[in-house]
């Protein structure tokens, strides 16, 4: 499988790109099933993308990074998830979520001790948003941390949370209540692992993304410093709506990778795959299949280049990144849809690339917020709702 370059993108981008392609094809692809397969997480895999100077792209040398930026990230993240999610979305939370965070909002003390190891992959960091009571409605945050003395005691319980649970999981920035009475607010507080009172349920069993980390966490009586407060007291619920509409273009990065992904898969096939006489390609109901995933993945490549291009600028992004989500997301789910259909019952095997694509890409509706959140967003900005 041979990929052409982009010609829109600058030398260094597209040098990134290849180095990105070559490593996807030639070391995730030969195993990424067996892990799929085992739910197991892919420890040589993250190594080797910390190697490769993947989880610092987007920040400054100066910190431990590569001196790139988010655009480069999400170019990553787009040729990993052609040929697998579970990988490319523990890049993704790794940066976006774990790392992210402590650059944007983290103290110089909590920076120098945490970023030189996340941006080297020899550390991972969580984001612990979503609650078992609350999904979507994210302000509705149950978790609390009250001050006693010179510590935080946090008490609550996360859902959901990606890299929380690895043997490189450095720590959980943690979203809980603090203060006292009706002015009580929303802070971001930072829980290294192994706290006492911080305890990660099993790993979860879950339909796709089988080689990503994921668990329930929970906090009992768990105390830490009050300088692991991230950011300013009361500021979390801000702090984590600019990470995730950040983090929203990189999950449609990730989906139009899922998405190109299908339509390198059924080209393949369609030309090898013979029926009634000649390959199926040459059959008008599947060339056209194949012709609306291919039509899917560059709208949905427009759109996330496009919203990344708004951020850059330092403009709003919030429509932006809502529409480039909706739109990759769904094109994501579709082409996984149709690519199992080009397969027809060799799609339907885990074995092949298209089973795992099916499996992987219902969650990319879900997660970084749902698709209904994305039409809500995009009308408020428009200036209808509330």
């Amino acid at each position: 499988m041979s990929w052409p370059t982009d010609p829109e993108l600058p030398d260094e981008l597209a040098e990134l790109c290849k180095v990105v392609r070559r490593f996807a094809l030639d070391e995730v692809a030969p195993v990424i099933g067996r892990y799929y397969e085992d739910h197991a997480f892919p420890y040589p895999l993250v190594a080797r993308m910390g190697e490769l100077g993947l989880f610092g792209l987007c920040f400054p040398e100066d910190v431990g990074g590569q001196g790139g930026d988010f655009f480069g990230l999400c170019l990553a993240l787009e040729e990993l998830a052609r040929v697998d999610s579970s990988v490319a979305i523990t890049l993704d939370a790794a940066v976006s979520l774990g790392a992210m965070p402590i650059y944007r909002f983290g103290s110089l003390e909590q920076q120098e001790r945490w970023l030189p190891g996340l941006c080297s992959g020899q550390a991972l960091g969580a984001f612990g948003l979503t609650e078992p009571g609350g999904g979507s409605d994210a302000a509705a945050t149950a978790t609390t941390a009250r001050r006693e003395g010179d510590e935080l005691v946090v008490d609550g319980a996360k859902s959901f949370i990606t890299n929380s649970g690895t043997d490189l999981t450095a720590f959980v920035t943690v979203t809980a209540l603090t203060g006292e009475g009706p002015g009580r607010s929303i802070s971001s507080v930072v829980v290294p692992s192994g706290t006492p009172g911080f305890s990660v349920d099993p790993a979860y069993s879950k339909v796709g993304w089988c080689a990503s980390d994921t668990h329930e966490l929970h906090f009992e009586g768990c105390r830490v410093p009050a300088s692991n407060l991230l950011g300013e007291e009361g500021r979390g619920y801000a702090q984590f709506l600019q990470i995730l509409d950040e983090g929203r273009i990189a999950i449609a990065a990730l989906a139009t990778g899922l998405a190109q992904g299908c339509v390198d898969e059924s080209v393949g096939w369609a030309r090898q795959r013979h029926a009634f006489g000649r390959p199926i390609g040459g059959h008008q109901a599947i060339g056209f299949k194949i012709a609306d995933m291919a039509a899917r993945a560059h709208v949905a490549r427009l759109a996330w280049r496009h919203a990344a291009a708004v951020h850059a600028a330092g403009r709003g992004f919030k429509q932006e990144a809502a529409i480039a989500k909706l739109t990759a997301t769904d094109a994501a789910m579709a082409n996984a849809r149709d690519a199992t259909q080009v397969f027809g019952g060799y799609g339907f095997m885990n074995e092949t690339p298209v089973g795992r694509f099916y499996r992987d890409a219902k969650v990319l509706e879900i997660g970084e917020g749902t698709s209904e959140v994305q039409r809500m967003l995009i009308a408020r900005e428009l200036g209808l709702g509330s």
